[in-house]
């Protein structure tokens, strides 16, 4: 077995580092030529990588031009604690305004807002009229755990 292979995270790992990171980083291809990396909150919809962003952000404008973005989500301070997992995916860009209000509320609950009273969900609104959702159709995942290798580099 190859080392690629003994450092590959099954299914239910890649959803359970999905599950407990925060941050995903995320590659667009930039206007000119350089890839453009931003840090987002997420959440799992469905088994797809949703985000929320403005709509007149780089990114945006990035992706309107070409779809594909690159994510990555790592761990580890050493490299025998090293995991991760790297997702090629073509971007849907939704503007419908209650979907990405939804989106919102979604990011609010999971990153700590508790339950969200009637003022938290109408700026969420306000919010939600300047900003876009982002869903992330993985087309090729990688992923790694160097635990698994048991110390032997």
């Amino acid at each position: 077995m190859s080392r690629r292979d003994q450092i590959a995270m099954a299914a239910l790992e890649v959803a359970e580092l999905l599950e407990e990171s925060r941050v995903v980083i995320c590659a667009t291809n930039g206007v000119g030529g350089w890839p453009h990396l931003m840090p987002l909150w997420y959440v799992i919809r469905d088994g797809e990588l949703w985000s929320w962003t403005y709509a007149k952000s780089q990114k945006v404008r990035n992706l309107e031009r070409d779809p594909r973005a690159t994510l990555q989500i790592e761990h580890g301070e050493s490299y025998d604690q090293l995991r991760g997992v790297m997702i090629e995916a073509e971007t849907e860009i939704h503007r419908d305004a209650e979907l990405v209000a939804e989106l919102g509320s979604d990011l609010a609950a999971r990153y700590g807002a508790g339950s969200l009273t009637p003022e938290a969900m109408a700026a969420i609104r306000t919010q939600a009229a300047k900003r876009v959702g982002l869903k992330f159709v993985a087309r090729r995942t990688a992923s790694w755990d160097h635990r698994k290798l048991g110390g032997a580099y």
